[in-house]
């Protein structure tokens, strides 16, 4: 025998058997030759004979214990040891199939065999409501019979499947799961159930919605995001190049908003936004895209405009059209004033709105966005409330804005600011006071007007810098002037700023600026409009009144143009109203001026305030403002803004 034959006959019970068997023989035979050859001639026949007897048992015995343990016992123990395994197998999958995921068993027909306690809890259904049903009970009708149809194919083909699919619970509710279908086969390879295994992934999406919203979307407005914008702006200028459509970018701005964000905070500024993206948004096709781009920043984007550029032009101004109109209605605004009811605020929003066009790509997208900026920052400086395209020539006037831009902030650091003085008089021409107004001598373009450079100073926020310099300026005459006799009971007016007044500590910095220099802070006059008393009108008494309880007086700038209600009026601490020059302009020939200082003068007598007439420049209107009872006076006719050493020779 070769070794393989060996080891191959000993690997059988029946083999090991045989060779135990042998092997006993063997020992028998010798033991036997033994006995016969030794014993029996020493002891006799019959000693050997019952030696025999005791020994065959034995020997029996030896051949077959091994032979009833390797054909009994053996195969018992491996019976016991497959049980165990099965046991263990059967508790691992009934632990399994009563997992967190819903499980469901069926026949090779698709009925319902067994479903696990998953199953219900996700869709509602007991096992009894669904044995012997196939799981079509659960369709949604999200997916159509094309999709289950090329789910089976991949199903036969693979026998496994695995996607996302919208079911519907058993109480209506329809949620998305993530499936897997495995088939089963016996030995043969034939399918005889299939296995399917399922997760309800609500939350997850929803956490993916969130995540998409975050990435792509204005968490205030809801409007795509400058992201989102600028992808689909991307697809709209490719989308150009092939059908040949024009298309139009339009960048929206709202004008003043940060004022009344500074007024009524944050919380009223993000209910307008929220307003104002809805308006917007009912203003443009299904096609076209708004978007929020930051603050009070929007960009629509207008796709499939015509193919004729002057008609798709019209086609963009027509909408821009629509969308300031419908932005300048009024808004209903709520602000939480602490109590329960809060306060109702009605709030006007004009808008200013730049559009380019654009078709292919033979403009990139930042520059197309640079150019609706551009042309939106020329509908804010033509008066806001505007519609402006995009023209080639604004590239040098844009360039030349932001240059002035720079040259104003470096006329602060570097002094270029001056206070010119107009003389205010009495009726007899005898001097009150002045009127301190800000003049700019630029090294270069010499002197720059007010009329210029303050709409710029108020949009880049130097206002209040500004204003600051010309309050301190002031002060600091009125400072040095109270040594002399001629000037030192003259009045100094300073106009000031609707953002330098909003600032927190305004009365605190006129204060500071007043014991700086040491003046009596009644020979300082503060001049506001009419237009800075609208909002937060509390808040405003509140700062006039500590600033007139310090001995600093009032006056209001411009009166009769603006909206003030007599109610507030009569509520403010005012010393003086200034009569706007449009009423003095032609108050010799105009009875509509002529009744409308008469009801000024009126008004000032019976709140008990100076009047004063700006813009006087005729004799004819000077006597006829005396005529009405008006008693102070300031314009040409006296003198023009002078610098100080012509004024205090005016004086003296």
């Amino acid at each position: 025998m070769t070794r393989t034959k060996e080891k191959k006959i000993l690997s059988t019970p029946k083999g090991l058997i045989f060779m135990i068997g042998l092997l006993v023989l063997v020992v028998e035979l010798l033991i036997m030759a033994l006995i016969n050859v030794v014993f029996e001639p020493m002891f006799g026949a019959d000693v050997t004979t019952n030696f025999w007897a005791i020994l065959d048992p034995v020997i029996l015995t030896i051949l077959i214990t091994p032979a009833v343990y390797i054909l009994a016992v053996r195969p018992l123990e491996r019976q016991q040891g497959i049980l165990r395994e099965q046991n263990n197998e059967l508790r691992i999958s009934a632990v399994t199939f009563e997992s967190q995921e819903g499980v469901v068993v069926t026949d090779l027909h698709n009925r319902i065999l067994r479903v696990n306690h998953s199953f219900t809890e996700i869709t509602g259904y007991s096992n009894e409501e669904v044995i012997n049903k196939t799981p079509s009970i659960l369709q949604s009708g999200r997916q159509d019979k094309e999709f289950y149809r090329n789910m089976w194919l991949i199903l036969e083909r693979d026998r496994f499947w695995s996607g996302e699919v919208w079911n519907r619970r058993k109480n209506g509710e329809i949620y998305p799961e993530w499936l897997t279908i495995t088939a089963v086969v016996n030995p043969s390879g034939k399918v005889t159930n299939y296995v399917g295994i399922f997760s309800d992934i609500t939350e997850r999406k929803a956490l993916d919605a969130e995540i998409q919203n975050l990435a792509f979307y204005d968490p205030l407005t809801h409007l795509p995001n400058r992201r989102l914008l600028l992808n689909r702006l991307e697809q709209a200028m490719a989308t150009t190049t092939r059908n040949h459509y024009h298309g139009a970018l339009m960048f929206l701005d709202l004008d003043h908003f940060k004022t009344l964000n500074d007024v009524y905070g944050h919380n009223v500024g993000d209910q307008l936004l929220i307003m104002v993206a809805e308006r917007i948004g009912s203003c443009v096709r299904e096609q076209d895209s708004v978007s929020r781009f930051g603050g009070d920043e929007f960009v629509v984007m207008l796709e499939e405009l015509s193919e004729n550029a002057e008609h798709a032009a019209v086609q963009a101004e027509t909408v821009a059209k629509k969308i300031r109109n419908i932005l300048s209605t009024p808004y209903e605004l709520h602000r939480d004033t602490g109590d329960a009811e809060g306060g109702s605020i009605q709030y006007i929003c004009t808008s200013s709105i730049g559009v380019t066009m654009f078709k292919g790509q033979d403009n990139d997208i930042a520059t197309l966005l640079k150019w609706a900026d551009m042309a939106m920052y020329q509908a804010k400086i033509s008066g806001r409330n505007a519609i402006r395209f995009f023209d080639p020539v604004m590239q040098s006037a844009i360039e030349a804005h932001a240059s002035f831009e720079s040259d104003l902030r470096a006329a602060l650091e570097q002094q270029q600011f001056k206070l010119y003085y107009q003389i205010q008089v009495d009726a007899s021409r005898r001097p009150q006071g002045a009127e301190a107004l800000l003049r700019w001598e630029h090294p270069q373009r010499g002197m720059v007007s007010p009329h210029e450079f303050i709409p710029l100073a108020e949009e880049t926020g130097l206002i209040v810098s500004i204003g600051q310099w010309a309050l301190n300026a002031a002060c600091a005459q009125l400072g040095a002037w109270k040594s002399d006799p001629e000037m030192r009971n003259l009045q100094l007016a300073v106009n000031i700023s609707a953002k330098q007044f909003l600032q927190r500590d305004f009365v605190g910095q006129v204060k500071a600026t007043i014991e700086k220099h040491g003046v009596s802070p009644m020979f300082l006059k503060l001049e506001l409009t009419e237009s800075m008393l609208l909002s937060n009108i509390e808040d405003t008494i509140r700062k006039m009144q500590e600033l007139k309880d310090y001995g600093v007086r009032f006056s209001l700038d411009d009166f009769g143009t603006g909206y003030s209600s007599l109610s507030n009026l009569k509520r403010l601490p005012l010393d003086q109203i200034k009569i706007d020059q449009g009423f003095v302009r032609n108050i010799a020939q105009d009875r509509g001026d002529v009744a409308m200082v008469h009801a000024i003068m009126d008004l000032g007598m019976n709140f008990g305030l100076e009047i004063i007439a700006e813009g006087v420049e005729t004799e004819e209107q000077f006597k006829t403002l005396q005529r009405y009872g008006c008693t102070n006076f300031q314009g040409y006719l006296f003198s023009r803004p002078v610098p100080l050493e012509q004024f205090e020779s005016l004086i003296q």
